[in-house]
């Protein structure tokens, strides 16, 4: 028989120790068919999985429904877990991403507007304050109207700020032809700005 609490340890990291192994203890009991076994290991870890949701998630309207998915995804693969790391580490990975999910879920879905002017409206919303974004947009019409080897060259030694020689590497050839290409977007783009 499995106890859902040992005896009260001193410090804090013995508690933390002994309830990581009732956990798993419950988990394994559960994976092996014990119905008891399920709702200790829920209930054991499901304030813990709460908490790293809400964490995780901006949408405290959300964090119910994600831990309930972490439960439902974690019940469901129960029989793949071996205990080769504690249960809460298992379930907070399975919790993590189920978060992550829901945000490419939610990015994915398509939002409804029901103003008239859907067009301005996306125009407003984007990122206009932002310093520097007005730049940032110039420099990218900039830099598409470069070729590619020249476009490559120049944003890996101007702006990721890597060494020639580094750049001459990730791109196959030699540093005199990076040098050549960077110097060449250069005029390129001193004379579009111009």
């Amino acid at each position: 028989m499995i106890t859902s609490a040992a005896p009260t340890p001193a410090d804090p990291r013995s508690q933390r120790e002994s309830a990581d192994a009732s956990a798993t203890a419950w988990a394994l009991a559960a994976r092996a068919g014990d119905a008891d076994a399920v709702d200790h290991f829920v209930r054991a870890l499901h304030h813990d999985v709460l908490r790293y949701v809400s964490y995780l998630c901006a949408d405290p309207q959300a964090v119910d429904d994600l831990a309930q998915d972490t439960f439902l995804r974690a019940l469901g693969s129960l029989h793949r877990f071996e205990g080769r790391s504690s249960a809460r580490a298992w379930l907070l990975s399975i919790a993590r991403r189920a978060v992550i999910d829901g945000f490419r879920h939610a990015a994915a879905r398509p939002r409804r507007y029901d103003g008239p002017d859907w067009q301005a409206a996306a125009e407003r919303a984007q990122p206009r304050s932002v310093p520097g974004f007005d730049d940032g947009i110039v420099l990218l019409d900039l830099l598409a109207t470069l070729p590619g080897e020249r476009r490559e060259a120049f944003v890996l030694t101007q702006m990721l700020g890597l060494s020639y020689e580094e750049a001459a590497l990730m791109s196959g050839c030699p540093v005199g032809t990076v040098r050549s290409r960077v110097a060449r977007a250069r005029a390129v783009l001193v004379e579009l700005v111009g």
